[in-house]
């Protein structure tokens, strides 16, 4: 399962190199997964669906460089008249404060990028909270990973919890995993 954001610049069956019907494939603004409880919307829908269903064994969260709804976050005045839109981006609130709180928001670059990384490493933790997800983590069936597209490069990089950071995947052997280890 790949769940993005709604940017048609991510062509997905290009950068995974998989063809038509390969991927599940879930997109909405900001690449979010509401933690589960709030909302019962498609995104809980498509991944119990995705789980439960379809028997998917590795979930994706992508977000990309350049993305419009992490600016909007950035900049919230954006969203003075998109109140359905301001509703959905309070998901990535958490990532907003930790940027806010660690990294020079004078510097639109760096932080842009803090944000798109920590956006996808909250919505990965969102990811969680979903019963099917978890128990299929728990079990060891269900891997989830955090990729960060580059638009202009086109390189991925990929979210290691081991390490805590992402790695480009041009450069290592395997592809980082962002599930936890089991704790039991």
């Amino acid at each position: 399962m790949f769940i993005t954001c709604t940017d048609l610049r991510i062509v997905l069956e290009l950068i995974t190199h998989s063809s038509p019907g390969d991927l599940f494939v879930t997109r909405n603004v900001g690449n979010v997964v509401p933690p589960y409880g709030q909302m019962n919307g498609s995104v809980s829908t498509a991944i119990e669906y995705a789980v439960l269903t379809l028997d998917v064994q590795h979930i994706i969260v992508c977000g990309h460089s350049n993305c419009s709804a992490m600016r909007m976050v950035l900049y919230p005045d954006s969203l003075e008249n998109m109140s359905t839109v301001r509703a959905w981006l309070r998901h990535a609130d958490v990532a907003k404060s930790i940027v806010k709180d660690n990294f020079d928001f004078a510097n639109e670059s760096a932080s842009m990028q803090a944000l798109t990384e920590e956006n996808v490493i909250a919505q990965l933790q969102h990811l969680r909270t979903h019963p099917s997800v978890a128990l299929r983590m728990a079990s060891g069936y269900l891997f989830i990973h955090g990729w960060i597209y580059n638009i202009e490069t086109s390189d991925i990089s990929a979210y290691d919890v081991d390490l805590a950071t992402f790695r480009l995947l041009n450069d290592i052997d395997t592809i980082p995993c962002a599930t936890p280890r089991v704790s039991f």
